[in-house]
């Protein structure tokens, strides 16, 4: 009887609290972060950045206006002709793709039919990102088309070693994405982690590393926080989006950001997390302040 009593006491002050706080209490004002005010001076632990193709339908310089505004310092997968907006703007680009190149993902280094054409566009380009200031560059394995994946990370290997020279001469890693192949991209090779760190092995170069996409593996593998710390040494780039949907990463999906991010910073990561959720609400810029707040972990 005490013990019920006691329950319901509390259950009264927890009533109570809410009652005070009113409609203005959600579960994300619970984690913390939806009234936090961000701007240029930000927690510091997290690196931000943002996808420009989630937001193109905002002019592009309007864009890096607000960016800024947020304390966000990069927006990415931009191409040639953008870069020299962000440098005018004071951004950086932290991971850039290289025009009518990357932008491909079902035609990648697993076949080699694509080798001649992926080298010497990567040879060309890999050197513009160096002198524009940029150390990384995405890349795709592509699609199976019926290969097993073993033969896929051969492949894979012996198109990138030869471009392994040239990345470690101008500094630039090219980081290859791993996508889910379930609901997004139908037959996509790098589609688990342990076949990315498998081809990482196989290439043998700190010049090639992995883009850890959260969303994508969250549908592919689960067990997010676990395999951040087992394959950290093999990613050097991180993607957000909500799941299910690839919209905000608030309360509304399955994901807990939050803890995600404490589970990057302490790996040791130094570099970028990009926000690459597709923003549902009215208002775009306010879904990417909310984003920000709940990755900026102290």
């Amino acid at each position: 009887m005490e013990i019920n009593q006691n329950r319901r006491s509390i259950l009264k002050t927890m009533a109570a609290g809410a009652g005070l706080l009113g409609p203005l209490m959600t579960m994300t004002d619970v984690w913390g972060v939806t009234q936090k005010a961000l701007g240029p001076v930000l927690n510091g632990q997290i690196r931000h950045s943002v996808c420009r193709w989630c937001y193109d339908k905002i002019p592009f310089e309007t864009f890096a206006i607000e960016v800024k505004k947020l304390g966000i310092t990069s927006i990415e997968l931009c191409g040639q002709s953008e870069w020299p907006v962000l440098k005018k703007m004071g951004l950086t680009c932290a991971l850039p793709w290289g025009e009518g190149l990357t932008r491909s993902l079902d035609k990648g280094f697993c076949d080699p039919a694509n080798h001649e054409e992926l080298i010497k566009g990567f040879e060309d380009i890999i050197p513009e990102v160096q002198q524009a200031g940029y150390n990384q560059i995405i890349c795709f394995s592509g699609n199976r088309r019926g290969m097993n994946d073993l033969d896929g990370m051969r492949n894979c290997a012996v198109g990138l070693k030869k471009l392994m020279p040239i990345a470690e001469k101008h500094n630039v890693t090219m980081v290859m994405e791993l996508l889910n192949s379930k609901v997004n991209h139908r037959d996509y090779m790098c589609d688990r982690t342990a076949w990315g760190a498998g081809l990482c092995e196989m290439v043998g170069s700190e010049k090639f590393k992995l883009l850890y996409d959260i969303y994508h593996m969250q549908i592919m593998e689960g067990d997010v926080i676990a395999t951040i710390k087992k394959y950290s040494k093999y990613i050097s780039h991180y993607h957000t989006g909500g799941v299910p949907g690839r919209h905000e990463i608030d309360d509304t999906q399955e994901l807990y950001y939050p803890a995600i991010m404490k589970a990057i910073v302490e790996t040791g990561y130094k570099g970028f997390v990009a926000q690459e959720f597709i923003p549902s609400r009215k208002d775009d810029i306010a879904s990417l302040k909310q984003a920000i707040g709940i990755c900026d972990v102290a």
